[in-house]
């Protein structure tokens, strides 16, 4: 079977982590997000895929090629405008079989749920949630879609559409035939209802879903997936060292004596941890990563290239690639009244619905010595700090007063 899997736009709500690099890419429990998606779909049956490609297209295709390292077939097709998901799917019209299945790029889907759904004619895929608000969700009769209400105050069902669809070569007639929406897209959900006149699509529920679509989310993600990762020991791991649970550590890294590492923890190719680090569960160290002397991470992402200096803290974070902290820089975690952790989407004040949440660090950032960090801010990329520094709020390169 073939998959055709949305992976065009760059995921604004994920920035700073998406300059430069499209949300798919970024990594989850040691390999791209979308990596993961296509090894799921390849579990469930599928070994022909067309990615559809825009923001950072080249990373993509450097990454994946023609999907042989994968044992898949992987062909190509470009979105030069990102102008809606009906219209990702029509770029890739011409490569598309008589039957195929749609999955995004930012939604993990379960892999029995896959192939459930390959085994029907037309069908959607859904899931229960307790937010309906949220989502745009089905109306369905005994098991048969009728219709998507989307994001509405009055939700008529709490089945969320969980954005993974079974297709017929037709469908490509009715996208032709949508208006553009008031959001000034092309909108994948009017072709859906359009096509509900014309065959009984089912309806499938997924029994686990994780969407990536805020950059907290990648926590939630590796949380999940870690667990299910075999570890494997490539590198070098001196007398002294402590590993204890499931830590994967890749080829040319090597652990210095003194340090102490709680899995679940995944580490990359040619890093260099401790001496004298301890790691907590529950973290994803990238390629080419340094971890200082009593430095202490937990709960957390750091991404290629990036060096964290002695006597320093990073909890419930996410770090951006080639970032290098100071000597002593904090990056706190939880409010002193433990409430909930206030962040930043796309420049706007938001709950993250975290009680532990610290810092959205963009690529390339520095801090100064003894730089503290308050839990939720987030730094674009590019940051360059001062010596014992407050930093909070949402941080960009042009800022001289960082919001004090």
């Amino acid at each position: 079977m073939q998959a055709i899997i949305l992976a065009a736009g760059e995921g604004s709500r994920m920035r700073p982590l998406t300059a430069g690099v499209p949300k798919v890419m970024l990594p989850i429990a040691g390999r791209p997000l979308l990596e993961h998606i296509v090894l799921r779909a390849k579990e469930a049956g599928i070994d022909r895929f067309v990615l559809v490609v825009g923001y950072g297209a080249d990373s993509v295709r450097d990454h994946f090629q023609d999907g042989r390292s994968l044992g898949v077939k992987i062909e190509y097709a470009h979105q030069n405008e990102q102008l809606g998901t009906a219209h990702a799917l029509m770029a890739a019209e011409s490569l598309a079989e008589d039957s195929f299945m749609v999955l995004n790029g930012d939604v993990l889907p379960d892999i029995g749920a896959l192939k459930e759904l390959a085994a029907k004619g037309m069908a959607v895929s859904a899931i229960k949630v307790d937010d309906p608000g949220r989502y745009g969700v089905f109306l369905e009769e005994d098991g048969i879609f009728q219709s998507v209400v989307e994001k509405s105050e009055d939700p008529p069902s709490n089945l969320a559409n969980a954005g993974i669809y079974l297709f017929k070569k037709w469908i490509f007639d009715e996208l032709r035939l949508i208006p553009k929406s008031t959001r000034g897209e092309y909108e994948l959900t009017d072709g859906l209802n359009r096509a509900a006149n014309k065959e009984a699509i089912e309806i499938v529920e997924l029994n686990s879903w994780l969407e990536i679509g805020r950059p907290w989310d990648i926590l939630e993600a590796n949380l999940a997936l870690l667990a299910q990762v075999e570890p494997r020991i490539l590198g070098e791991v001196e007398e002294g060292a402590t590993l204890k649970g499931k830590i994967s550590i890749g080829r040319g890294t090597v652990v210095r004596s003194g340090s102490y590492i709680e899995g679940p923890v995944m580490i990359g190719q040619d890093s260099e941890i401790g001496p004298n680090c301890y790691i907590r569960p529950t973290c994803c160290i990238g390629d080419n990563v340094r971890i200082g002397n009593a430095v202490e991470i937990k709960n957390s992402t750091i991404m290629n290239g990036t060096k964290i200096g002695h006597l320093s803290y990073v909890g419930d974070s996410i770090i951006g690639e080639r970032c290098n902290f100071g000597a002593g820089t904090i990056c706190s975690n939880l409010r002193h009244d433990k409430g909930s952790i206030k962040s930043y989407l796309k420049g706007e004040k938001v709950d993250s619905g975290r009680r532990k949440l610290g810092v959205i660090m963009g690529h390339g950032v520095m801090t100064g010595i003894n730089t503290s960090i308050y839990p939720g801010t987030v730094i674009e990329a590019g940051y360059w700090g001062k010596p014992a520094e407050v930093i909070r709020g949402h941080i960009s390169p042009e800022m001289k007063d960082n919001g004090l």
